[in-house]
């Protein structure tokens, strides 16, 4: 029933109104949510290519590892790849990696180059020797004796250094020198050997094809990684490295970190050196500068795996095991002496091009 005064087109027109305005409405409603899905979708892939991008940085060197084994493997059929080979690169790197992570200690606070790590080692690898041999010490006396010696001296870096201002690379300099000579003047500038095969057994005791300190080791890694992911010191230990002014206004004892610091990485320096005496027997105090130059481009080329940009305890661990392996595969193609300086250096000079990179793109 029309009504009245209202014609038949008319109220077709407003009957048919409210449908209109729906499907209008409907067909806006499905253009948004059609934009909506496909800002999701980008969404996803950008997050999908910046995942893939994060895990290609903190992986590459692994990969290159992964690469460098297939290329010696080709290179030097039946030679390269052979168990032996690999339980000779993860048998023969204990003491480097007590002096990288002597080193991170104190390079995680922004204390870049402490030159004295090497010569800390050497002063507890001769003195043991030393007291053992020449002096007639127990040995696990001298072992004591030994260790406590290099904290002392990571002790006189830290006040040094933290306490009285003096810059770091002077210090450790001249503490770095004054240990050599030290350790020079009490070895009668030759190496003493003569311990006993029983305290071999603390670094060289097999277990499951690997010597016993090579956990040392993997557990010491793991617990100083801990400490500086999922702690409360080693969240202060990044924030001194980061600013410690900074640190300093939000309430942290600055100086004590960077004071502990020094001593604690001059204790596993000394550790280091127990065991690089205990594996040979003996020392000889004018081979502990050769491992300068392979402890700065290990902690440096670390700052490229797993967490780029930043120095990490299992980064520096793969870093190590990298260039080793790098070595002793260039060795059995036959090369010269030369070939391990060659190696370390490059390895130091891209490593600190490629933290500087990552670093200034992270910032």
């Amino acid at each position: 029933m029309l009504i009245p005064g209202c014609t038949i087109s008319t109220f077709v027109k407003f009957a048919l109104l409210p449908i209109t305005a729906v499907g209008v409405r409907g067909s806006k409603g499905v253009a948004a949510t059609h934009t909506e899905d496909l800002a999701d979708e980008s969404g996803d892939v950008a997050g999908k290519a910046r995942l893939l991008t994060e895990f290609a940085s903190r992986s590459a060197v692994i990969w290159l590892w992964v690469a460098m084994i297939v290329v010696y493997s080709l290179a030097e059929p039946g030679e390269f790849f052979r168990l032996s080979i690999f339980q000779t690169i993860f048998s023969s790197q204990q003491a480097l990696v007590f002096l990288t992570l002597g080193l991170l200690c104190t390079i995680s606070l922004g204390e870049y180059v402490d030159l004295s790590v090497c010569s800390i080692l050497g002063l507890t690898a001769t003195m043991i020797p030393v007291l053992v041999v020449n002096h007639g010490w127990n040995t696990a006396a001298a072992c004591v004796a030994a260790v406590a010696a290099a904290v002392v001296a990571g002790a006189f870096n830290g006040a040094l250094v933290v306490y009285l201002g003096v810059d770091v690379i002077i210090v450790t300099l001249g503490t770095g020198t004054l240990l050599l000579g030290i350790t020079l003047w009490m070895s009668n500038l030759g190496e003493v050997v003569g311990l006993s095969s029983s305290f071999a057994s603390i670094d060289l005791r097999d277990v499951g094809g690997l010597p016993i300190s090579f956990y040392y080791g993997v557990a010491l890694v793991l617990i100083f990684a801990y400490i500086l992911g999922y702690t409360p010191l080693g969240q202060h230990m990044r924030f001194v490295g980061a600013s410690r002014e900074v640190a300093r206004l939000s309430g942290i004892r600055v100086n004590r970190i960077r004071f502990g610091a020094f001593v604690i990485g001059a204790l596993l320096c000394g550790l280091g050196g127990l065991l690089a005496t205990a594996g040979i027997g003996g020392f000889d105090p004018n081979s502990s500068q050769t491992y300068l130059l392979p402890t700065f481009a290990t902690v440096m080329l670390g700052t490229a795996v797993i967490q780029p940009g930043r120095f990490n305890p299992i980064g520096t661990f793969v870093a190590i095991y990298f260039l080793a392996t790098g070595i002793l595969g260039i060795e059995l193609l036959g090369t010269a002496g030369w070939v391990p300086d060659v190696f370390y250096g490059g390895a130091l000079v891209i490593a600190v091009a490629i933290a500087t990179v990552v670093r200034r793109r992270l910032a």
